[in-house]
């Protein structure tokens, strides 16, 4: 929270309240942030973590983070809100992680 707050301090919000922007002050897209996403990975990552796909692209991210989420137990409509999407979206794209399984490992869908 404090890196957030002094970025807020340093730099301020834009006007939807979003912490980053592109120059002009609208959404970021990947092309903008891409390659500075690839030199921070190389500079705090280690090399086995380079080779994993959750860190190739921030998206990657959020869906390991929907992964783990529903693999836990988490309430799916929980999952949704924090993935920032509807529940509609999370049985869609991660169904094969709300079937459950043996030993409580999630097993692709039937």
């Amino acid at each position: 929270m404090r890196m957030v707050r002094a970025h807020i301090a340093r730099f301020g919000v834009g006007p939807d309240g979003r912490l980053f922007r592109a120059v002009r002050g609208g959404r970021l897209t990947s092309n903008e942030y891409s390659e500075i996403w690839s030199e921070a990975r190389q500079v705090v990552l280690r090399e086995q973590e380079l080779r994993t796909a959750p860190t190739e692209v921030p998206y990657s991210l959020r869906h390991a983070a929907d992964s783990l989420w529903t693999e836990s137990g988490m309430d799916p409509v929980e999952a949704a809100y924090r993935a920032g999407h509807s529940l509609a979206v999370l049985h869609r794209f991660y169904a094969k992680l709300l079937t459950g399984g043996p030993a409580g490992r999630c097993q692709p869908a039937r």
